[in-house]
């Protein structure tokens, strides 16, 4: 974690629901927070990324390839149409 100069002036920005601070006469940011909506955006990304690397693993992997095929199996099933 960074360091607070003493009696510095901090100014904040929001860029897309991200809120960062800055000292004032400096352009070096630092995340101090986010809307609701940012983070379940943020979330949502990280998700897809984690779902990707799962796929790409599964071109590989047997036992994980064989999983996904039954999860996908159990979603179209149980799918309302």
């Amino acid at each position: 974690m960074g360091k607070l100069t003493p009696g510095a002036t901090l100014i904040y920005e929001n860029s897309e629901g991200v809120i960062y601070a800055r000292e004032e006469g400096s352009t070096e940011r630092h995340v101090v927070g986010m809307t609701l909506e940012a983070q379940q955006r943020r979330e949502g990304i990280l998700e897809n990324e984690l779902w990707h690397k799962i796929r790409q693993e599964a071109q590989t992997n047997p036992a994980l390839h064989d999983t996904l095929e039954r999860a996908k199996m159990i979603y179209y099933l149980s799918r309302k149409s």
